[in-house]
């Protein structure tokens, strides 16, 4: 290796892991906004949280890879742009090209990477962090009774304090509804002056210490003719204990969402998309079979029939049917097509499913290729568009890698839609966004070769005042051709 191709390789990684980390915290902080609500509130250890974020940042590398590459790419060859060592470089008459295949290398070495780590990583992160995500989802909020507010999420009662004192233990104006035995038999009330709140140190249980009230219950079952007994009872000092386990956090097995496409490498995604394609011609015979037999179509002719038919001396169904008949034929044509759709809607709605299961099938297999694919065409727009802009430093180069990674998001989503959708091929539309930048890629190279003015302030401000003076021009020239009067 050359010392030119070892200086510029250095001159990249450097900016590269930076903005790398940089993008990954952004798409991570994006998550965690996204779940914050699901998040809060739940009373999670700090090792769950850590996990969480964890398996979500392997989830995000790809998608992080293609920015980091764009953006330290511009910062690279802007700074050497800006500090005119492009310029020397060309004066002893090394070549755009020549200068930058050694970052080529590097960003198609990062891309087969990209492709192994969503091949062998990113499905077992997609599996952990799916799965974690939804038992946070589901697990219920933390144990946290507020004052003036009835509390009904501890199974079977219902909770109420007038007040709650800064220790967030002793309570005041205490109500309580036991409804635990369901049925409205035997439902009980508790009311008491104040009281305190007791967890176990297994947080299992909370107590309630209660003091200076009464117990109100009711025995019997309500709605027959005799009445059920109230008894009362009022006391000093009671204890009432409440179960927590349905507050605690408790992990799923994994392997029900083993399944999904997107915790699938490449292997298991071709196994799986040809026992889903089996299985839809399997179906579909089967359907044609039950279809075939109710709804025959004759498809060739008797020998009886004529070989024109004879032309109909009719102009309405309503001739030919007579007007008693009328409204019975009516209502049996109706009944009978009636019955033909609503008999073939479910096998029309298992086939579209099972179709689409293999469209996002085929979608995520396609999806390993694309973004590591991306991260070597987000290089060929970023290295020549830095030598073009010569601007180092963080401020421009973001601004055009913001704007370009935006293109090549929103044709990414605008394609993996119609992909899933069946508007397009899954290879079209999984490749969209590398098809449409590839052009701005070459366009760009070819700019950069040729030492073109694209960003440069200067050209266009001198292309302006040549249409000015032009517009200046014709319009003196058009008055004065103009008759006088």
């Amino acid at each position: 290796m050359k010392k030119l191709d070892k200086l510029i390789i250095r001159t990249f990684l450097g900016p590269f892991v930076a903005t790398f980390f940089v993008t990954l915290f952004v798409l991570v902080m994006q998550f965690l906004w996204k779940y914050v609500d699901d998040l809060v509130g739940k009373g999670l250890d700090t090792m769950v949280i850590v996990q969480l974020i964890a398996y979500t940042s392997a989830t995000l590398v790809t998608l992080a890879l293609p920015l980091a590459v764009l953006l330290s790419s511009i910062m690279t060859f802007g700074n050497l742009g800006e500090s005119f060592e492009l310029v020397a470089l060309k004066s002893a008459g090394i070549s755009l090209l020549r200068f930058i295949r050694p970052l080529m290398v590097v960003c198609s070495i990062i891309g087969v990477l990209a492709f192994l780590f969503a091949n062998y990583v990113i499905p077992v992160a997609n599996l952990q962090a799916k799965s974690l995500l939804y038992d946070i989802t589901y697990s219920k909020p933390a144990f946290n009774i507020k004052a003036g507010v009835f509390y009904r999420d501890i199974p079977g009662y219902t909770i109420k304090v007038a007040q709650k004192d800064k220790d967030n233990q002793t309570i005041h104006q205490v109500m309580i509804f036991d409804h635990s035995t369901g049925g409205g038999s035997g439902d009980k009330i508790i009311l008491a002056e104040k009281g305190q709140m007791v967890l176990t140190a297994n947080k299992r249980f909370l107590y309630f210490i209660l003091e200076n009230g009464w117990r109100y219950e009711e025995k019997g079952n309500r709605g027959y003719s005799v009445p059920g007994d109230m008894i009362r009872f009022s006391f000093k000092k009671y204890s009432k204990a409440f179960d927590l386990s349905s507050f605690a956090f408790n992990r799923l097995n994994t392997d029900l969402f083993a399944s999904n496409q997107q915790m699938l490498n490449i292997k298991q995604l071709d196994f799986a998309i040809d026992s889903l394609q089996k299985s839809q011609v399997v179906f579909a015979k089967t359907v044609n079979a039950y279809v075939t037999v109710r709804f025959p179509f004759f498809r060739w002719k008797d020998s009886a029939w004529a070989a024109t038919a004879p032309p109909l001396k009719v102009k309405d169904f309503e001739e030919v049917v007579p007007e008693k008949s009328r409204r019975n034929v009516l209502d049996r044509a109706e009944q009978s097509v009636r019955e033909t759709l609503s008999s073939l809607e479910a096998p029309t709605r298992e086939y579209s499913d099972k179709h689409s299961v293999i469209l996002m099938h085929k979608v995520e297999w396609q999806r390993k290729f694309t973004l590591a694919a991306a991260c070597v065409v987000m290089f060929l727009i970023g290295a020549p568009l830095g030598s073009i802009i010569r601007k180092g430093g963080l401020g421009t180069p973001l601004v055009f890698a913001v704007i370009f990674f935006v293109i090549f998001n929103i044709f990414f989503m605008i394609g993996e839609k119609m992909a899933r959708s069946g508007v397009m091929f899954t290879w079209s539309g999984m490749w969209l966004s590398n098809i449409v930048l590839l052009p701005i890629a070459g366009f760009l190279i070819y700019k950069a070769m040729n030492d073109s003015n694209l960003f440069n302030k200067e050209f266009y401000f001198r292309i302006y005042q040549k249409v000015k003076k032009f517009l200046q021009k014709f319009k003196r020239n058009k008055f004065k051709t103009q008759p006088t009067i």
